[in-house]
């Protein structure tokens, strides 16, 4: 570190001789020059920067522990995002193949490791708040649309207090009341589609996880409000989960970063009313708003109307990409699979009676054929690929590299699709493929596990399965021309490319 450091002093000493001389001579010619010649130079010290350091990590001195290994690039500030960006999954095999579980690479000027496997993602599971930071990479995506004073724009010990707010409204039995809840949703959404056709079924299923979510979890009266014009307000708010809004500052007049900012105030100030109505009647409901409007701090104080605001937002969209994401895969491989889809529909009949009468709770727990279709989905296609964290100190992972010195990285976590991992990497299977030399679901992980497990995985999947029993009862389904979708990996949540599907009613 010490010839490192020498090195970089020497070249800003010469790049500091080399800019007053060229100062000297541009500066009866203009500033512009002068402003050119100063930046060139500043960019190539960067770069010589990075590839001495570079250089460094790659061949550690003796006794120094070693970095992940650093895959690679030709290409300044870029790096890998162009080869990333076109096929992450064999991007990252081919990763894994040569290097080992763990492993970095420049994107976008920043350097991610990414940990591959089990035991490698062990770590981001385990991983406490200070060491491994959710906040700084999550926090510009998130507040410009749930908000501030919430989730990611909050310490993290208050962010942890408004979570267990959250998860005291989704218990068992407020869930017994939302399978009736979606159920009617489901079967009202879906009389649009009449007795047969071709139809886009993840824009559906985006639509009616967005109703039947605020009719579970916002309460009657904002679901009553849920019209078109509402319905198009959360569609621009939603807009503002892409790639620009995570690499770019908000403040920027980008049409989707305005519409998003529009759509935020406006639901908020519908918000507003109910919250207000609610407090100045004192009327009670036994629904998740109630919850958060009772809900105070450890120290005593109650939530504030925009924190609950926020977090009403924050629980509606957080889950809604996820959930309908998941929702139309399962339809797709179930579509592919007739015997299977009619071995889930007689399991309908098995469980609740040949004549169908509405779902109830206890009845959805006992489908498991149907839950089976639901973890094979979130293997197969998790909606989500990777989860990021900031690195705010050294961590060793599966002890064979480590990181020697403080260096702030994104960490990310894969694990669902490694072919190494799955004997039949690529095939539907009920029950899911065995690993080998392991029991089915040990080395399966489709949501966050540890410190980090998603709150609101039980109500995604009495929504999915309550959904899926609905359609299953009204039509039989099947892929349009033999066509599968492939996975756009283009958005953050990997959504199946050209999603139309052929279906018509069901003949009891």
């Amino acid at each position: 570190l010490k010839i490192l450091t020498s090195m970089l002093l020497s070249l800003f000493e010469v790049g500091g001789s080399l800019i007053e001389n060229a100062v000297e001579k541009v500066v009866g010619i203009n500033l512009t020059s002068m402003v050119l010649v100063t930046t060139a130079f500043l960019l190539s010290v960067v770069y010589l920067s990075k590839k001495i350091m570079q250089s460094h990590i790659e061949n550690p001195s003796p006794g120094c522990k070693k970095y992940p290994p650093h895959i690679p690039s030709s290409i300044p500030f870029l790096g890998h995002a162009l080869s990333f960006g076109r096929s992450p999954i064999q991007f990252l095999e081919n990763a894994y193949e040569k290097y080992g579980p763990v492993f970095s690479f420049t994107m976008v000027g920043k350097t991610f490791t990414y940990l591959l496997g089990s035991d490698a993602a062990t770590l981001l599971f385990n991983s406490k708040n200070e060491d491994l930071n959710a906040e700084d990479v999550y926090s510009r995506l998130t507040t410009p649309v749930f908000g501030s004073g919430v989730a990611y724009d909050v310490p993290n010990p208050v962010f942890l207090e408004q979570k267990k707010m959250l998860k005291t409204g989704l218990n068992v039995a407020q869930f017994k009341q939302h399978v009736t809840l979606i159920e009617e949703e489901t079967q009202e959404y879906f009389k649009r589609w009449g007795d047969s056709g071709e139809r886009n079924l993840f824009e559906a299923l985006s639509e009616l996880i967005i109703l039947t979510a605020s009719r579970c979890l916002h309460g009657k009266e904002i679901r009553s409000l849920l019209d078109e014009k509402v319905a198009q307000l959360y569609a621009d708010l939603d807009g503002g989960f892409t790639h620009a809004a995570w690499l770019l500052p908000g403040w920027l007049p980008l049409p989707s970063f305005r519409r998003r900012d529009k759509a935020h105030r406006e639901i908020k100030q519908i918000f507003y009313r109910v919250i207000q109505r609610r407090r100045q009647f004192g009327e009670k409901e036994d629904d998740m708003l109630q919850t958060l409007l009772d809900a105070t701090y450890k120290d005593g104080h109650p939530l504030s109307d925009d924190e609950i605001a926020g977090m009403l937002i924050g629980l509606l969209l957080a889950g809604q990409h996820t959930s309908s994401t998941t929702s139309a895969w399962m339809g797709f491989f179930l579509a592919r699979d007739k015997s299977l889809q009619d071995q889930c529909y007689a399991e309908q009949k098995a469980v609740c009676g040949e004549e169908l009468p509405p779902l109830d709770y206890d009845q959805l727990k006992d489908m498991s054929l149907l839950d089976r279709c639901l973890k094979e989905t979130l293997r197969l296609r998790p909606p989500i690929m990777t989860m990021m964290r900031m690195a705010k100190s050294p961590q060793s992972v599966a002890s064979v590299t480590r990181a020697c010195q403080k260096k702030k990285q994104f960490l990310k976590k894969t694990k669902q699709n490694l072919r190494w991992l799955w004997r039949q990497k690529l095939d539907f299977l009920i029950p899911p493929p065995p690993i080998a030399g392991h029991c089915h679901f040990k080395k399966f992980v489709f949501s966050l596990l540890g410190r980090h497990r998603c709150i609101g995985e039980n109500f995604a999947y009495v929504q999915i399965k309550t959904i899926w029993s609905t359609l299953l009862r009204l039509y039989e389904f099947d892929l349009v021309d033999g066509y599968f979708p492939k996975v756009n990996y283009t958005t953050m949540i990997h959504t199946p490319n050209n999603p139309v599907i052929r279906y018509k009613r069901r003949l009891y």
